[in-house]
C-alpha cells in the first residue's frame, strides 16, 4: 500500500523538477545577446548605442575592448551622471566581459580618466 503512494509521490516530484528545468531553459532561450557598441565594440561615443533597442532582464551584454586601455564598471545613476566610480562598484577588466542585465535601469562606464566623459558609457532599462 505504501509502495503505491511512494511511486505516485516520486512521479509528482520528477514531473515538478522537469517542469522547473524546462522553465529555466525557456528563459535562457529567450535571452538576447548584444555586443555593446556593435562591431566597433566598447569605445568612445557609445553612449547612444542603446537607442532604439529593447532590453529584457536576463539579456547579456558583451563588452569587447582593449583591456590595457579600458574597463567596464557597473555603476548607479549617480556614478553614470558624474562619471565617478562609487565605492564597492564592480569593475570588469577582461576585455571580453559578459554581463547579464538586471531588471530595471542598468548603468556602465569606463572609469579611465576622461573616457566616460568622452561617451564611453551606456545606460539601458531592462523590463
Amino acid at each position: 500500500m505504501f509502495q503505491g503512494r511512494g511511486s505516485a509521490l516520486s512521479l509528482v516530484l520528477v514531473t515538478v523538477i522537469s517542469l522547473l528545468c524546462l522553465l529555466v531553459l525557456v528563459e535562457r532561450a529567450n535571452a538576447a545577446t548584444y555586443t555593446v557598441g556593435g562591431p566597433g565594440g566598447w569605445t568612445f561615443n557609445t553612449d547612444t548605442w542603446p537607442s532604439g533597442k529593447r532590453f529584457r532582464a536576463g539579456d547579456v551584454l558583451i563588452f569587447n575592448y582593449d583591456s590595457t586601455n579600458h574597463n567596464v564598471v557597473a555603476v548607479d545613476k549617480s556614478g553614470y551622471n558624474s562619471c565617478k566610480t562609487p565605492a564597492g562598484a564592480k569593475v570588469f577588466r577582461s576585455g571580453k566581459d559578459q554581463i547579464k542585465l538586471a531588471r530595471g535601469q542598468n548603468y556602465f562606464i569606463c572609469n579611465y580618466p576622461g573616457h566616460c566623459e568622452s561617451g564611453m558609457k551606456v545606460s539601458m532599462n531592462a523590463v
